[in-house]
């Protein structure tokens, strides 16, 4: 490992930190402060794992949620820091790195019980989730994470993932990939060396358009285990008294702002590979013309009417190209933002239009209304009918949702599994629960049977929460509204629950 000064360290891009904000003070103490200010510079090592942490080899920087984060609690404590002077280090390596005190602070990693022993982690300031990858017309049949216990699954060495896939998948068909990047896992999927990869979802989605993995999909979020993210740091006094004031500062912080602008560098990059491929194509087109006019230099005027007539044909040729960049580009923009089993928006472009509806009430103070919604008895559905028709049923309640939840500015999304999201802006609790009433009796149609029910039907469970007022942030009003939810279905389900907070 080289020597820390050896290299010209990256810096942290720190114009990012004035998308967090303080949701209360944080109350440091003067000894604290000094005692944290005068702490030697902090070596700092960074992964890159965008949305949390991106690095921009042109500009040698680092950006993300990560580093907003720690820009904005360093400049509040006045700390000194250096950036990652080795990316080429592993994952694995960076770890111990912190462990061994070759390294301060490592930005992000996710908590395991054997890292903690050996060193410090913050409270976490970053959810994601980790996703089950496969190749395009492959198609394995996995519905639930132990449904990989019969394939060759592939992982990065060192993961917070790793020890969950060990105790599920068998030794012999795991195999785990120890690198600087992610590369190697993905070139041995491709290449047919394993079935699937299981890797961070919102990673991937990034890697997918800037190594061009368009042979590769996800085939399933794995919702129900959620990955946070956090600070790891070395184990000295004077580093847990710096973990005990980043806590302070972590629990009073609000990011979301900054992940909003972060996971937007998703659709960035999908533009930017666009234009890339376009000026390509423009490139090849303007070689061609020119071999053209060339000839036409060349031949006699005998034949200037066939060259014109070959050089129409080129430029009808670079139309439909052109064209048919278009469409592909407008057909990636709608992937990336639609549920493949419903059509209807999928969680990551729900995400991104819960935080910009919120943006917007506190501009204007207008209600706005979320609504969570839940197929009742919906594992029963699929244990007597199978997947199939769960699916089926899956996909005509969003048809219902398409039907009801129709102004421009509303957006309905399949949240996970057989939970469905309502966005209504501009709307109070009561048309709120008008509109819930109306879906949850349309729903309610006799070809959609659940016999091992309640009631012969399937039906819906929804909570309603409106803001109406007061300070209450995204994450808070999406609590509220699964709150509801969840006291509708211990209510008997088929009902709708619904709370205002001002």
């Amino acid at each position: 490992m080289l020597p820390w000064a050896a290299l010209a360290a990256p810096a942290a891009d720190c114009a990012g930190a004035q998308h967090v904000r303080l949701r209360e003070p944080v109350i440091v103490s003067t000894d604290e402060r000094a005692e944290l200010s005068a702490l030697p510079p902090l070596r700092v090592v960074v992964l890159d794992a965008p949305p949390m942490t991106r690095f921009d080899p042109d500009r040698n920087v680092y950006t993300g949620v990560g580093i907003d984060t720690w820009c904005f609690i360093a400049a509040q404590l006045g700390l000194h820091y250096e950036i990652d002077p080795a990316p080429g280090w592993t994952v694995a390596e960076k770890i111990a790195g912190v462990q061994e005190h070759r390294a301060d602070v490592m930005i992000p990693l996710s908590l395991r019980p054997d890292r903690a022993l050996r060193g410090l982690f913050t409270q976490p300031y970053y959810k994601s989730h980790y996703a089950v990858i496969a190749r395009k017309g492959v198609q394995p049949q996995i519905h639930q994470m132990a449904d990989l216990a019969r394939y060759r699954v592939g992982v990065m060495h060192g993961v917070a993932f790793e020890p969950m896939l060990r105790d599920m998948v068998p030794t012999d068909r795991l195999r785990t990939y120890d690198q600087s990047s992610s590369d190697g896992l993905f070139k041995a999927l491709r290449a047919g060396e394993i079935d699937v990869a299981v890797f961070n979802q919102s990673i991937f989605a990034e890697k997918r358009y800037s190594h061009e993995y368009f042979d590769l999909e996800v085939v399933l979020v794995l919702h129900e285990y959620p990955r946070a993210y956090r600070f790891y740091v070395s184990d000295t006094s004077e580093h847990r008294q710096l973990v005990r004031v980043f806590d302070r500062y972590l629990a009073a912080l609000d990011v979301s702002a900054s992940i909003a602008r972060h996971e937007e560098g998703e659709v960035q990059l999908i533009e930017r590979y666009v234009a890339q491929r376009s000026q390509r194509t423009l490139l090849q087109v303007a070689s061609v013309v020119a071999v053209l006019l060339a000839l036409v230099c060349v031949l006699a005027l005998r034949r200037y009417r066939r060259l014109s007539h070959l050089l129409a044909e080129r430029n009808q040729h670079i139309l439909r190209q052109q064209e048919a960049l278009q469409a592909a580009n407008q057909e990636l923009e709608r992937q990336s933002q639609t549920d493949g089993l419903t059509h209807l928006a999928n969680r990551r472009h729900f995400d991104q239009a819960l935080a910009r509806e919120h943006a917007r009430w506190r501009r204007t103070g207008s209600p706005l209304s979320l609504m969570m919604l839940d197929v009742d008895y919906f594992k029963r559905v699929n244990d007597l009918y199978g997947h199939q028709v769960g699916d089926d049923c899956l996909r005509a309640i969003a048809q219902v949702l398409r039907d009801n939840v129709a102004r421009s500015a509303d957006l309905a999304a399949r949240y996970g599994g057989e939970e469905f999201a309502c966005l209504l802006p501009e709307t109070d609790s009561e048309s709120a629960r008008i509109v819930a009433e109306r879906i949850r009796t349309a729903v309610a149609r006799p070809e959609l049977l659940n016999t091992q029910g309640d009631r012969p039907r399937v039906t819906l469970s929804i909570g309603i929460a409106t803001l109406a007022g007061g300070r209450a942030d995204a994450s808070e009003l999406l609590a509220a509204a699964d709150a509801q939810l969840y006291a509708a279905k211990q209510a008997g389900r088929d009902r709708v629950h619904a709370v205002v907070l001002n």
